[in-house]
Protein backbone atom coordinates (compact mmCIF):
# COMPACT_ATOMS: atom_id res chain seq x y z
CA UNK A 1 0.00 0.00 0.00
CA UNK A 2 1.18 3.45 -1.07
CA UNK A 3 1.94 5.66 2.15
CA UNK A 4 -0.01 8.76 1.83
CA UNK A 5 1.87 11.91 1.77
CA UNK A 6 2.15 15.67 1.49
CA UNK A 7 4.14 18.03 -0.41
CA UNK A 8 5.19 20.67 1.47
CA UNK A 9 6.46 24.13 -0.34
CA UNK A 10 7.37 27.86 1.38
CA UNK A 11 6.37 30.33 -0.79
CA UNK A 12 7.38 34.40 -1.24
CA UNK A 13 7.06 36.29 -4.24
CA UNK A 14 7.53 33.64 -6.58
CA UNK A 15 4.30 34.15 -9.21
CA UNK A 16 6.74 33.43 -11.99
CA UNK A 17 8.26 30.24 -10.98
CA UNK A 18 5.53 28.54 -8.94
CA UNK A 19 3.02 27.60 -11.04
CA UNK A 20 5.52 25.77 -13.06
CA UNK A 21 6.64 23.78 -9.60
CA UNK A 22 3.24 23.20 -9.39
CA UNK A 23 2.51 22.06 -12.86
CA UNK A 24 5.48 19.51 -12.76
CA UNK A 25 3.44 18.37 -9.39
CA UNK A 26 0.17 18.05 -11.06
CA UNK A 27 2.07 15.73 -13.70
CA UNK A 28 3.77 13.15 -11.44
CA UNK A 29 3.13 9.21 -11.93
CA UNK A 30 2.30 8.99 -8.56
CA UNK A 31 -1.49 7.49 -7.71
CA UNK A 32 -4.44 9.35 -7.07
CA UNK A 33 -3.75 13.76 -6.80
CA UNK A 34 -1.25 14.50 -5.19
CA UNK A 35 -1.32 16.72 -1.63
CA UNK A 36 0.50 19.99 -2.53
CA UNK A 37 0.50 22.71 0.80
CA UNK A 38 1.80 26.13 -0.30
CA UNK A 39 2.91 28.18 2.96
CA UNK A 40 2.55 31.78 1.03
CA UNK A 41 4.14 34.40 3.04
CA UNK A 42 4.57 38.08 2.80
CA UNK A 43 3.49 38.35 -0.79
CA UNK A 44 3.48 41.17 -2.29
CA UNK A 45 3.17 40.32 -6.13
CA UNK A 46 0.12 38.52 -6.91
CA UNK A 47 1.82 34.87 -6.19
CA UNK A 48 -2.10 33.87 -4.62
CA UNK A 49 -3.30 35.32 -7.37
CA UNK A 50 -2.45 33.72 -10.12
CA UNK A 51 -2.42 30.12 -7.84
CA UNK A 52 -5.76 31.19 -7.28
CA UNK A 53 -6.57 31.30 -11.20
CA UNK A 54 -5.13 28.70 -11.99
CA UNK A 55 -6.80 26.72 -9.79
CA UNK A 56 -10.60 27.99 -10.71
CA UNK A 57 -9.16 27.54 -14.77
CA UNK A 58 -8.11 23.68 -13.58
CA UNK A 59 -4.39 24.27 -14.23
CA UNK A 60 -3.35 22.10 -11.30
CA UNK A 61 -6.09 19.54 -11.71
CA UNK A 62 -3.64 16.60 -10.41
CA UNK A 63 -3.14 18.31 -7.19
CA UNK A 64 -4.81 18.18 -4.13
CA UNK A 65 -3.91 21.80 -3.10
CA UNK A 66 -4.04 24.00 -0.16
CA UNK A 67 -2.60 27.63 -0.24
CA UNK A 68 -2.04 28.69 3.55
CA UNK A 69 -1.21 32.24 3.55
CA UNK A 70 0.83 34.19 6.25
CA UNK A 71 2.47 37.46 7.39
CA UNK A 72 5.42 36.89 9.18
CA UNK A 73 7.32 39.58 11.19
CA UNK A 74 10.52 41.01 12.10
CA UNK A 75 13.28 38.46 12.91
CA UNK A 76 10.89 35.49 12.11
CA UNK A 77 10.25 36.72 8.27
CA UNK A 78 12.47 34.27 6.62
CA UNK A 79 12.86 30.95 4.83
CA UNK A 80 12.96 28.83 8.24
CA UNK A 81 9.91 29.83 9.80
CA UNK A 82 8.06 29.34 6.18
CA UNK A 83 9.43 26.01 5.65
CA UNK A 84 8.32 25.02 9.47
CA UNK A 85 4.90 25.83 8.98
CA UNK A 86 4.78 24.39 5.36
CA UNK A 87 5.65 21.50 7.32
CA UNK A 88 3.32 21.69 9.97
CA UNK A 89 0.42 21.81 7.69
CA UNK A 90 1.39 19.19 6.04
CA UNK A 91 2.02 17.51 9.24
CA UNK A 92 -1.64 18.49 10.25
CA UNK A 93 -3.28 17.55 7.29
CA UNK A 94 -1.91 13.46 7.45
CA UNK A 95 -3.21 13.96 10.53
CA UNK A 96 -6.44 15.01 9.47
CA UNK A 97 -6.35 11.61 7.39
CA UNK A 98 -5.47 9.62 10.19
CA UNK A 99 -2.04 8.70 8.46
CA UNK A 100 0.22 7.82 11.16
CA UNK A 101 2.70 6.26 8.71
CA UNK A 102 2.31 9.11 5.92
CA UNK A 103 5.06 11.39 4.70
CA UNK A 104 6.36 14.43 4.19
CA UNK A 105 7.87 15.94 1.56
CA UNK A 106 9.62 19.53 0.79
CA UNK A 107 10.85 21.53 -1.79
CA UNK A 108 11.62 24.83 -3.03
CA UNK A 109 9.05 27.27 -4.77
CA UNK A 110 11.43 27.68 -7.86
CA UNK A 111 12.52 24.17 -8.31
CA UNK A 112 11.14 22.23 -10.80
CA UNK A 113 10.40 18.08 -10.75
CA UNK A 114 10.61 14.95 -12.97
CA UNK A 115 7.62 13.04 -13.53
CA UNK A 116 8.78 10.30 -11.29
CA UNK A 117 9.95 12.87 -7.98
CA UNK A 118 7.09 11.78 -5.74
CA UNK A 119 6.82 7.83 -6.37
CA UNK A 120 10.71 7.49 -5.97
CA UNK A 121 11.27 8.79 -3.45
CA UNK A 122 8.11 6.99 -1.34
CA UNK A 123 10.24 3.78 -2.85
CA UNK A 124 13.58 4.87 -1.59
CA UNK A 125 11.76 5.95 1.96
CA UNK A 126 10.87 1.92 2.43
CA UNK A 127 14.38 1.40 3.67
CA UNK A 128 15.64 5.06 5.01
CA UNK A 129 13.49 7.05 7.18
CA UNK A 130 15.17 10.28 5.34
CA UNK A 131 15.62 10.83 1.67
CA UNK A 132 17.67 13.65 -0.74
CA UNK A 133 17.47 14.07 -3.70
CA UNK A 134 19.92 15.48 -6.05
CA UNK A 135 20.41 19.09 -6.87
CA UNK A 136 21.12 19.50 -10.88
CA UNK A 137 21.13 23.22 -12.11
CA UNK A 138 17.66 24.58 -14.16
CA UNK A 139 18.75 25.67 -17.82
CA UNK A 140 22.82 25.11 -17.04
CA UNK A 141 23.08 24.75 -20.93
CA UNK A 142 22.41 28.85 -20.82
CA UNK A 143 24.80 29.29 -18.56
CA UNK A 144 28.79 30.76 -19.40
CA UNK A 145 31.06 28.27 -20.54
CA UNK A 146 33.37 29.35 -17.44
CA UNK A 147 30.46 28.78 -15.36
CA UNK A 148 29.02 25.64 -16.42
CA UNK A 149 33.30 24.10 -16.37
CA UNK A 150 33.42 24.90 -12.85
CA UNK A 151 29.80 23.46 -11.86
CA UNK A 152 31.62 19.78 -13.47
CA UNK A 153 34.82 20.68 -11.28
CA UNK A 154 32.33 21.14 -8.22
CA UNK A 155 30.43 18.10 -9.09
CA UNK A 156 33.92 16.15 -9.44
CA UNK A 157 34.93 17.52 -6.12
CA UNK A 158 31.83 16.63 -4.14
CA UNK A 159 32.07 12.80 -5.74
CA UNK A 160 35.60 12.86 -4.82
CA UNK A 161 34.67 13.32 -1.34
CA UNK A 162 32.27 10.19 -1.56
CA UNK A 163 34.44 8.19 -2.38
CA UNK A 164 36.76 8.61 0.13
CA UNK A 165 33.62 7.65 2.00
CA UNK A 166 32.96 4.61 0.01
CA UNK A 167 36.63 3.15 0.71
CA UNK A 168 36.59 3.84 4.10
CA UNK A 169 33.70 4.22 5.92
CA UNK A 170 31.06 2.95 3.24
CA UNK A 171 27.11 3.06 5.27
CA UNK A 172 24.87 -0.04 4.13
CA UNK A 173 22.02 1.92 4.30
CA UNK A 174 23.28 4.38 1.60
CA UNK A 175 25.01 2.63 -0.69
CA UNK A 176 27.01 3.78 -4.27
CA UNK A 177 25.62 4.95 -6.43
CA UNK A 178 24.55 7.93 -4.82
CA UNK A 179 24.69 11.82 -4.81
CA UNK A 180 25.46 14.08 -1.76
CA UNK A 181 22.49 16.27 -1.51
CA UNK A 182 20.25 16.73 1.16
CA UNK A 183 18.47 20.05 1.29
CA UNK A 184 15.26 21.48 1.23
CA UNK A 185 14.96 21.86 -2.38
CA UNK A 186 14.22 17.67 -1.94
CA UNK A 187 14.05 16.00 1.23
CA UNK A 188 11.47 13.27 2.14
CA UNK A 189 11.00 11.39 5.40
CA UNK A 190 8.01 10.03 7.64
CA UNK A 191 5.81 12.40 9.64
CA UNK A 192 6.44 10.50 12.78
CA UNK A 193 9.99 11.40 12.45
CA UNK A 194 9.29 14.95 11.81
CA UNK A 195 7.17 15.07 14.92
CA UNK A 196 9.45 13.32 17.21
CA UNK A 197 12.22 15.56 16.50
CA UNK A 198 10.15 18.71 16.73
CA UNK A 199 9.57 19.79 13.98
CA UNK A 200 12.05 22.01 11.63
CA UNK A 201 14.30 24.29 13.35
CA UNK A 202 13.19 27.52 12.26
CA UNK A 203 16.45 29.19 11.52
CA UNK A 204 17.14 31.95 9.22
CA UNK A 205 19.48 29.63 6.72
CA UNK A 206 20.39 25.97 6.88
CA UNK A 207 17.16 25.14 8.23
CA UNK A 208 17.29 21.88 5.96
CA UNK A 209 20.98 20.33 7.06
CA UNK A 210 19.72 21.17 10.92
CA UNK A 211 16.38 19.45 10.36
CA UNK A 212 18.41 16.08 9.02
CA UNK A 213 21.33 16.59 11.53
CA UNK A 214 17.93 16.39 14.10
CA UNK A 215 17.09 13.31 12.56
CA UNK A 216 20.58 11.39 12.47
CA UNK A 217 21.38 12.55 16.20
CA UNK A 218 18.27 10.23 16.43
CA UNK A 219 19.36 6.88 14.41
CA UNK A 220 17.81 7.79 11.23
CA UNK A 221 19.03 6.66 8.00
CA UNK A 222 19.88 9.14 5.09
CA UNK A 223 19.67 7.83 1.70
CA UNK A 224 21.02 10.02 -1.19
CA UNK A 225 18.96 8.03 -3.68
CA UNK A 226 20.41 8.44 -7.39
CA UNK A 227 16.63 7.64 -8.73
CA UNK A 228 15.82 11.48 -7.43
CA UNK A 229 16.57 14.40 -8.62
CA UNK A 230 14.95 18.27 -8.48
CA UNK A 231 15.57 20.93 -11.13
CA UNK A 232 17.29 24.72 -8.94
CA UNK A 233 16.81 27.96 -10.13
CA UNK A 234 20.43 29.10 -11.48
CA UNK A 235 19.89 32.96 -10.25
CA UNK A 236 22.23 34.66 -8.10
CA UNK A 237 19.22 37.03 -6.34
CA UNK A 238 18.08 34.59 -4.42
CA UNK A 239 15.76 34.98 -1.44
CA UNK A 240 18.15 33.31 1.21
CA UNK A 241 21.57 34.48 2.18
CA UNK A 242 24.13 31.25 2.00
CA UNK A 243 21.89 29.45 -0.28
CA UNK A 244 21.58 28.06 -4.06
CA UNK A 245 21.59 31.85 -5.03
CA UNK A 246 24.82 32.62 -3.11
CA UNK A 247 27.03 29.52 -4.46
CA UNK A 248 25.55 30.87 -8.32
CA UNK A 249 27.05 34.03 -7.07
CA UNK A 250 30.33 33.07 -6.05
CA UNK A 251 31.22 30.83 -8.80
CA UNK A 252 30.53 33.63 -11.32
CA UNK A 253 33.19 35.66 -9.22
CA UNK A 254 35.49 32.93 -9.79
CA UNK A 255 34.91 32.88 -13.45
CA UNK A 256 35.74 36.62 -13.45
CA UNK A 257 39.27 35.61 -11.44
CA UNK A 258 38.03 35.16 -7.61
CA UNK A 259 40.22 31.71 -6.31
CA UNK A 260 37.51 29.57 -5.77
CA UNK A 261 38.71 27.79 -2.43
CA UNK A 262 37.21 24.25 -0.96
CA UNK A 263 38.48 22.20 2.11
CA UNK A 264 42.00 20.57 1.20
CA UNK A 265 41.61 16.16 0.26
CA UNK A 266 43.64 15.09 2.94
CA UNK A 267 40.81 17.36 5.53
CA UNK A 268 37.79 14.73 3.76
CA UNK A 269 40.61 11.69 4.69
CA UNK A 270 41.05 12.60 8.19
CA UNK A 271 37.37 13.02 8.89
CA UNK A 272 36.09 10.05 7.25
CA UNK A 273 39.03 8.26 9.29
CA UNK A 274 37.78 9.61 12.18
CA UNK A 275 34.16 8.61 11.74
CA UNK A 276 35.05 5.14 10.94
CA UNK A 277 37.02 4.86 14.11
CA UNK A 278 33.64 6.05 16.28
CA UNK A 279 31.32 3.74 14.34
CA UNK A 280 33.94 1.17 15.40
CA UNK A 281 33.70 2.03 18.98
CA UNK A 282 30.26 2.19 19.14
CA UNK A 283 30.28 -1.59 18.83
CA UNK A 284 33.10 -2.58 21.37
CA UNK A 285 32.51 -3.36 25.18
CA UNK A 286 32.42 -0.74 27.58
CA UNK A 287 35.92 0.13 28.64
CA UNK A 288 37.22 -0.84 25.06
CA UNK A 289 34.80 1.82 23.82
CA UNK A 290 36.22 4.45 26.16
CA UNK A 291 39.82 3.76 25.50
CA UNK A 292 39.39 4.33 21.54
CA UNK A 293 37.25 7.52 21.83
CA UNK A 294 39.77 8.83 24.05
CA UNK A 295 42.32 8.17 21.55
CA UNK A 296 40.07 9.76 19.33
CA UNK A 297 39.88 12.87 22.14
CA UNK A 298 36.61 11.82 23.76
CA UNK A 299 36.90 12.12 27.33
CA UNK A 300 34.80 9.84 29.97
CA UNK A 301 32.90 12.79 30.51
CA UNK A 302 32.32 13.75 26.99
CA UNK A 303 30.72 9.72 26.06
CA UNK A 304 28.77 10.16 29.13
CA UNK A 305 27.12 13.58 27.37
CA UNK A 306 27.10 11.71 24.02
CA UNK A 307 25.38 8.90 25.59
CA UNK A 308 23.09 10.65 28.08
CA UNK A 309 20.17 10.50 25.98
CA UNK A 310 20.49 7.06 24.92
CA UNK A 311 21.70 6.43 21.52
CA UNK A 312 20.11 4.01 19.40
CA UNK A 313 22.38 3.23 17.27
CA UNK A 314 26.00 3.82 15.66
CA UNK A 315 24.57 6.13 13.31
CA UNK A 316 23.30 8.33 16.36
CA UNK A 317 26.82 7.54 18.21
CA UNK A 318 28.98 8.70 15.20
CA UNK A 319 26.98 12.29 14.40
CA UNK A 320 26.68 13.50 18.25
CA UNK A 321 30.36 12.56 19.03
CA UNK A 322 31.54 13.73 15.66
CA UNK A 323 30.15 16.86 16.20
CA UNK A 324 31.68 17.40 19.49
CA UNK A 325 34.91 16.29 18.14
CA UNK A 326 34.54 19.16 15.34
CA UNK A 327 33.59 21.89 18.04
CA UNK A 328 37.20 20.99 19.24
CA UNK A 329 38.68 21.58 15.51
CA UNK A 330 40.74 23.54 13.84
CA UNK A 331 38.73 25.24 10.70
CA UNK A 332 39.28 22.93 8.07
CA UNK A 333 42.39 24.24 5.60
CA UNK A 334 41.34 25.48 2.26
CA UNK A 335 43.01 25.29 -1.50
CA UNK A 336 42.11 26.12 -4.93
CA UNK A 337 39.47 23.34 -6.34
CA UNK A 338 41.79 21.74 -8.70
CA UNK A 339 44.56 21.15 -6.46
CA UNK A 340 42.12 19.34 -4.05
CA UNK A 341 40.27 17.44 -7.12
CA UNK A 342 44.19 15.73 -7.98
CA UNK A 343 44.48 15.01 -4.45
CA UNK A 344 41.62 14.05 -4.32
CA UNK A 345 41.95 11.19 -6.77
CA UNK A 346 45.79 10.41 -5.30
CA UNK A 347 44.43 9.89 -2.59
CA UNK A 348 41.45 7.11 -3.62
CA UNK A 349 44.25 5.62 -5.87
CA UNK A 350 46.33 5.04 -2.59
CA UNK A 351 43.60 3.65 -0.85
CA UNK A 352 42.74 1.30 -3.72
CA UNK A 353 46.27 0.35 -4.06
CA UNK A 354 46.49 -0.62 -0.47
CA UNK A 355 43.07 -2.98 -0.66
CA UNK A 356 44.61 -4.70 -3.53
CA UNK A 357 47.30 -5.33 -1.97
CA UNK A 358 45.94 -6.86 1.11
CA UNK A 359 43.83 -8.94 -0.66
CA UNK A 360 47.02 -10.40 -2.66
CA UNK A 361 48.63 -10.78 0.49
Amino acid sequence: MVRPCVVCVPARNEAARLPLLLDSLAGQDAEGPVRVVVLANNCTDGMVEVLREGQEAGRFEGLDLRIVEATLEGAEAHVGTARRMALDAGANWLAELGAEDGILLTTDADARLPATWVSANLRALENAEIVGGRLVIDGEDDLAPGVTDLNARVERYWAGVRRLEELLDPAPHDPAPRHGDHTGASLGFPVSLYRAVGGLPPLPCGEDNALVGLMRDGGARLRHCPDIHVLVSARRDGRVAGGMATEMERRARAVSGEAYLLPEAGFWEQLVLRRAALRRAYDLPEGEREEACAALGLGSGDLAAVLATGCPNAIAFVERADRLIGTRSAPAPVCDIDIALKDLADIAARIERRGRARKAA
